[in-house]
């Protein structure tokens, strides 16, 4: 079973949301909400509370479909943050020799999906691609380089004289 939660307009750049949402992706929601709880970024919190509301989606959604759900069980499937509105946001900050400088305030997105299903192994899933790369690579060295590189070089038609 999937819950997911969105959190919109969070303050903040979507650049330092992602520095939080990077440590928590793919763990145990206990684990995850330990980590929001002691990160020391100010992001954090309004992810923590995202968080939290996904746990309670998932509830939600388990009790109405008549399903018996351990919160203990869900980790975090996937993670994201989007850049918010920055348009009509804007502050002026004074500045030197009467001049103002413009200050955007930044806002994002965070989407938080949970899952109670089982964990896709991460050897399973790029062993197939690491089976293939040594195969290909042996086959990309013996072929010949085409193009400048193959072309021999054209010898000059005279030979320079020598004064």
């Amino acid at each position: 079973m999937e819950a997911t939660a969105s959190a919109r307009y969070l303050r903040g750049s979507a650049q330092k949301a992602r520095l939080v949402v990077d440590l928590i992706r793919g763990k145990d929601v206990n684990q995850a909400l330990a980590i929001l709880r002691f990160t020391r970024k100010r992001a954090a919190d309004g992810i923590e509370k995202c968080m939290r509301s996904a746990i309670a989606n998932a509830n939600e959604a388990a009790e109405k479909a008549n399903i018996s759900i351990d919160p203990d069980d869900l980790w975090v499937r996937t993670a994201f943050v989007d850049r918010g509105p920055t348009k009509n946001r804007r502050r002026v900050r004074p500045a030197p020799q009467g001049r103002a400088y413009r200050e955007q305030r930044h806002f994002c997105h965070v989407t938080i999906s949970l899952s109670n299903d089982e964990r896709p192994e991460p050897g399973k899933a790029n062993g197939k691609a690491a089976e293939n790369k040594p195969a290909k690579l042996a086959e990309s060295k013996g072929r010949k380089r085409g193009g400048a590189a193959a072309a021999p070089r054209a010898k000059r038609a005279t030979p320079k004289k020598e004064e």
